[in-house]
């Protein structure tokens, strides 16, 4: 498949948006990627807004950039913690700073904020925090998927889709076959 070999983290805490997580979990699964969930301690289970479990793999403190092909940041309240922890900003920062893919959707953006890496880039977010983006320096687009580079950024669940399939283009450099 397009993703064999690749790797792929999805930050995970607790009021993760169900969707932003098990889209991307199950279409990057199906295309051949490793798909790890990282999170504050490994092992532990972190619930979704809607009660939806999901088991973490590693801690954002055992992950390291150099072993990843891109990370995913879902939206939901999950990033609002997530940021809370310097090492999982860190570990997104040097993703971002080595070139791979850095996607968010929706809240996600928030951790791309507090990772310092969204100045003068294109990006886009659920329009709740559409000036936390800007105020992190960004260009801010309304569209259900912005690529800038790296960086991919979408709105909101509605958004899947297109956020997905251009993940895939950044992970593959080729573009996605369905549009």
């Amino acid at each position: 498949m397009e993703l064999k070999g690749k790797r792929i983290a999805i930050l995970v805490d607790n009021i993760y948006q169900d969707q932003e997580v098990w889209y991307p979990y199950f279409r990057f699964t199906e295309a051949g990627a490793e798909v790890v969930t990282v999170a504050a301690k490994a092992g532990e289970t972190y619930t979704s807004k809607h009660g939806y479990p999901i088991k973490s793999d590693e801690t954002y403190d055992n992950v390291h950039a150099a072993d990843f092909d891109g990370v995913v940041v879902p939206g939901g309240y999950a990033p609002d913690i997530i940021r809370r922890y310097s090492a999982a900003n860190q570990f997104v920062h040097e993703m971002n700073r080595q070139g791979k893919l850095v996607a968010a959707i929706c809240h996600g953006a928030w951790v791309l904020c507090s990772a310092d890496m969204l100045k003068g880039r294109r990006a886009t977010c659920f329009f709740a925090i559409k000036d936390d983006v800007i105020h992190a320096g960004a260009k801010y687009e309304d569209a259900e998927v912005v690529v800038d580079g790296n960086l991919v950024t979408s709105r909101k669940p509605e958004d899947l889709p297109a956020f997905c399939r251009a993940s895939l283009e950044v992970l593959t450099g080729v573009p996605a076959l369905v549009k």
